[in-house]
């Protein structure tokens, strides 16, 4: 099939199509003399442009050979309740249109024009992921070089679904996939390829990101799967983009004030027993903290149940458990000022084993010990229960309690020693289990 070409601004432009028979080689050269000099005619590429609608092949056995890559500049954001993640890429397409070819020689080296697209067929490469309508600027050219291969790069806003798990929020890392395909074209006809290898593209995108944002890019892999839809078989190369969060702005503003409360609650121990300031210190570091989590609780994922938020949960369970023996401590040392009960020999044993002799023995021991006059440690001396509560005890602290052979000054003497031995063993035991669990949330967060 030949075909003749008008003349204008006084040079030849003309393209000579010599169709073999079919199997064999074609060729398809375009006659640009003068291009150096008096610009691009378009009437030179009209018969091509008029083939726009028709995918560009000699043999429609042939598939065509379509390669992707892309560049990942921005993550734009990450919607945890709704699981999507709008970046924003930049695509380029590449592939052959042989009714294309021209000598560079002949055209003043002119080796690569741009011409618009929609003079050009366009591969319909898609996302599968994606949500969004497809919203491509118009108005786009693509770079046609000498030999046929078109060059078409455009920018994209993508929306597209990702399956995202927040339990380790926030130094979570999440894996996102980007499926490139046809919705038209299937194997027979397409073929998909890579335009750079699949490193290039991952360590481009980390040059170029330009967001400081929230997220990070760590790396992108592929695989290159068939999708099957009936009887059709699309061909289809999927990008696995793995991103982790910048975990900074929750340590500063969720983790950091937590710890130091949980700190304050801890230390609030060492607050004497008989202070009257205890209970209301505690109770002030509770109402503050619920006020903390309600402030911060914007910055916490809005589905789901992160490992975080059983921290918090945690952090507040030992708050109130703290007060609950503030409170336990203050009613037995209530109870061992005002009106002693008689101590239950299993629990004065008890009291005798775990205390030192010099904490707990009888006076016998203790003058023994400790000489005449003094009075030991930690135990009231004979006034000492009255003054917790700002009086003198009934004047029954002369009698014996029972069969005890314990005066009711002895009596409360040991309630309020058995006050503070529960008060230690408690501190010791919220301690262990706020290690223990800041420990085990730690390892959960490592791993």
């Amino acid at each position: 099939m030949e075909g003749g070409w008008p003349f204008e601004g006084g040079f030849l432009l003309c393209l000579t199509v010599s169709l073999l028979v079919p199997g064999r080689s074609s060729t398809f050269t375009i006659n640009c003399s003068g291009f150096d000099k008096y610009g691009v005619d378009p009437a030179v590429f009209q018969t091509i442009f008029n083939q726009k609608d028709f995918r560009p092949v000699i043999n429609y056995s042939i598939p065509t050979q379509v390669n992707i890559s892309f560049i990942l500049s921005a993550i734009l954001e990450v919607d945890e309740q709704l699981q999507l993640l709008t970046s924003f890429l930049w695509l380029k397409l590449v592939w052959n249109n042989p009714f294309i070819s021209w000598d560079p020689e002949e055209c003043g080296a002119i080796s690569k024009l741009t011409v618009t697209t929609e003079n050009l067929w366009l591969p319909d490469i898609f996302i599968v992921e994606s949500m969004d309508v497809d919203q491509t600027p118009e108005g786009l050219s693509a770079y046609v070089t000498s030999d046929g291969h078109i060059v078409y790069n455009k920018p994209m806003r993508v929306t597209s679904i990702c399956s995202l798990d927040i339990f380790y929020f926030p130094f979570d890392q999440q894996n996102c996939t980007l499926t490139f395909s046809s919705f038209l074209y299937t194997v027979e006809n397409m073929l998909l390829g890579m335009a750079k290898e699949v490193w290039e593209i991952a360590d481009t995108s980390r040059d170029i990101v330009r967001t400081e944002g929230e997220w990070e890019l760590l790396g992108i892999t592929k695989a290159t799967p068939k999708m099957s839809v009936g009887s059709s078989l699309f061909d289809q190369i999927m990008f696995y983009v793995a991103i982790r969060r910048r975990p900074n702005l929750y340590i500063i503003n969720l983790l950091v004030p937590s710890s130091f409360l949980i700190a304050i609650d801890a230390l609030s121990f060492y607050l004497p027993a008989e202070s009257e300031n205890r209970a209301p210190f505690k109770i002030t570091l509770l109402l503050g903290y619920n006020v903390f989590l309600l402030m911060m609780n914007k910055l916490l994922p809005a589905s789901g149940t992160p490992l975080i938020s059983v921290y918090f949960a945690l952090c507040l369970s030992l708050m109130v458990v703290s007060l609950l023996e503030t409170i336990f401590i203050t009613y037995l040392l209530h109870l061992a000022t005002t009106r002693p009960p008689a101590m239950p020999r299993w629990l004065h044993s008890l009291l005798l084993s775990w205390a030192s002799p010099r904490t707990c023995c009888p006076t016998k021991l203790w003058k023994e010990n400790m000489g005449p006059g003094l009075t030991p440690p930690h135990l009231p001396g004979p006034k000492d229960p009255g003054q917790l509560v700002g009086k003198e005890l009934a004047p029954r602290e002369a009698e014996l309690s029972g069969d005890s052979g314990l005066t009711s000054t002895q009596l409360a003497g040991l309630w309020v020693q058995f006050s503070h031995m529960m008060d230690t063993f408690l501190f010791r035991l919220y301690l262990l289990f706020l290690a223990s669990s800041i420990i085990v949330v730690i390892v959960l967060w490592n791993t």
